[in-house]
């Protein structure tokens, strides 16, 4: 072929589709081909990683929603009276919050629809950030270098929930009030800072006439702007650091297992994102929720009885219900109420900064400084598995208890009995929870390490040629043996000495600390087996046979190929290697 400089005459030349066009003019201006990167941006694949994907949705479900919520809400305190559409409230003097509330629900087209798609959206939002949370805990997914991002996580759970309680208190009904009333208690029960954080919120004694502009403007302004920034920051940790996977064939700490950005994962993102929303505008139809009507508008002397929050704020109704009267005057005649403070300010704060601080402790007491991108299995770690679940048991008993009423209603039993086994629980629960767990998670390692040793049962019963009976097993496949076998033993950290030539451990104290908490997060774990465990374990398997069952020859003792073993080809090799690599 020779090089010419003619130009081909223009009708020869090809014209250039239009949408590689656009993608042309879009390129030169904004420079998209640079973050082609991100198109091929691997995504592992579990079930457990879509609860991030739904709160992520019904957040932005909650944005559609409220952004026309406010197009018809007014959030003002002047008083008025009723002459709407439900005759039941017909000359009762309320709030322009909740006429303008009850105008959305009876007079707006669409408006009850929407006003209950975005509460419901605000619940499963919290709902499904709280199991994320959990499923973060429990796989140790906060490890280096993630704890920055586990902060703004937790941080998110925390904003959110105080978001849908913001916002749960915005209609001024009766019972929305009420709750009002017991925040602004809490807050007037911190020391030192509670009558001014008080008089901050509320603009003085309650209700007044700020507190509902004044929330309202924090709800789709301030705490939105907030969230919506903490949850770009935490997407783009995800991007920056890798998503996490379970460990299994083919997955190491380099690499990542799972489909592209594009097309596929977009693809099953988009359809999940309508199906969360086809399942919310659902709840929205025909589950009810919050009928505001029913309560009245807000009166400082009423109160209905059996009351009850949302769920998510359960377990600061059951903890206030359950703390008895309690407090003392300080030197100087101020009064200090332990009765709300203790169960609403310093027990969630509390909880709160041990389950933010858990990455911290954790890398501390183990000197683990690797970076970590495969998840644990719960089980592997009963001591943080076991901390969680007392952790959920603490929470369902109070929450429960935030309901003693109704259940002493509906039930019939005595208030005062479910209160004081409310209070013992509080204490007896969680320790039970913590026991049980821990031990069931021992039992599941050792049932995994078993499986490994000596295979898995199959439900086949093989006679042998001396008349005994035994069960076939069969060997674990590669992938199960593997993310068994592959898992990270950390030993416990040793005891420090006391004195080392003579010479006092100025850090001995802080040595014997680490020491405990090691022990108390891995002692007592059950080891991997052996090298030697493992080449010993492959004299209970044996080669398959055409049938698949085996030969029935060999040895009678138990330990041979009678014992009822079957094994497939490369089983041997498959254990050595997978005992290399986790060694």
């Amino acid at each position: 072929m020779t090089a010419t400089d003619e130009r081909a005459p223009h009708s020869a030349r090809t014209t250039e589709p239009k949408g590689v066009r656009v993608a042309d003019w879009a390129d030169s201006r904004l420079g998209i081909y640079n973050f082609r990167f991100l198109i091929r941006k691997v995504f592992p694949d579990h079930w457990s990683f879509m609860f991030g994907e739904i709160a992520l949705y019904s957040f932005i479900v909650l944005l559609l929603t409220g952004i026309w919520l406010t197009m018809f809400f007014d959030p003002s305190m002047r008083e008025t009276v009723y002459n709407g559409s439900h005759t039941e409230l017909h000359g009762i003097p309320m709030s322009q919050a909740y006429a303008s509330t009850l105008r959305i629900s009876f007079d707006v087209r669409g408006g009850l629809l929407i006003r209950q798609l975005h509460h419901w959206s605000a619940l499963v939002m919290i709902a499904a950030l709280c199991v994320h949370t959990l499923r973060h805990f429990l796989t140790g997914s906060f490890r280096k270098p993630r704890e920055v991002n586990w902060l703004i996580g937790f941080t998110l759970l925390v904003l959110v929930t105080l978001e849908g309680f913001i916002g749960y208190s915005l209609p001024d009904d009766l019972l929305s009030g009420t709750g009002l009333r017991i925040a602004e208690g809490v807050t007037l029960a911190i020391p030192v800072v509670g009558t001014y954080l008080t008089m901050f919120l509320f603009g003085g004694e309650y209700p007044g006439h700020d507190v509902i502009p004044r929330f309202y403007s924090f709800h789709i302004l301030l705490m939105p702007g907030i969230i919506l920034a903490l949850v770009t920051v935490h997407l783009i940790y995800v991007f920056y650091h890798k998503h996490t996977q379970f460990r299994g064939p083919g997955r190491t700490e380099n690499n990542v297992v799972g489909q592209p950005l594009m097309p596929v994962y977009t693809a099953k993102a988009g359809g999940f994102f309508f199906l969360v929303f086809g399942v919310l505008a659902l709840l929205a139809g025909i589950a009810q929720i919050n009928p505001v009507w029913t309560y009245g508008p807000y009166r400082a002397d009423q109160i209905s009885q059996g009351s009850q929050p949302d769920w998510y704020m359960g377990f600061l109704e059951g903890a206030l219900r359950a703390m008895p009267s309690w407090e003392f005057v300080l030197p100087g005649g101020y009064t200090v109420n332990m009765g709300v403070l203790l169960p609403a300010v310093i027990l969630p704060t509390v909880l709160m900064a041990v389950v933010a601080l858990w990455p911290f402790l954790e890398a501390w007491a183990t000197g683990d400084r690797d970076e970590h991108h495969l998840l644990d299995r719960p089980r592997e770690h009963p001591t943080r598995t076991a901390f969680v679940a007392s952790i959920v048991a603490l929470y369902l008993v109070l929450f429960f208890g935030g309901a003693n009423d109704v259940i002493a209603e509906r039930f019939h039993l005595s208030l005062n009995q479910i209160t004081w086994m409310v209070r013992i629980g509080v204490f007896v629960v969680p320790a039970l929870a913590y026991f049980v767990t821990r031990r069931i998670c021992l039992g599941l390692q050792h049932r995994d390490i078993e499986k490994v040793l000596h295979g898995r049962e199959t439900g086949r019963i093989r006679r042998l040629p001396h008349g005994e009976f035994i069960e076939v097993h069969a060997p674990l496949d590669r992938g199960t043996a593997y993310s068994i076998l592959a898992r990270e033993d950390r030993p416990v950290v040793p005891a420090p000495r006391a004195q080392a030539n003579g010479v006092k451990n100025p850090h001995a104290r802080k040595q014997m600390l680490r020491h405990r908490v090691s022990r108390w997060l891995y002692g007592n774990q059950v080891p991997k087996p052996s090298r030697e465990e493992l080449l010993r374990s492959l004299e209970h398997f044996e080669p398959a046979s055409a049938d698949g069952h085996g030969s029935s020859n060999g040895h009678s003792n138990g330990h041979g190929p009678s014992h009822g073993h079957v094994s497939s080809g490369g089983h041997a090799a498959a254990l050595e290697q997978q005992e290399q690599q986790t060694h």
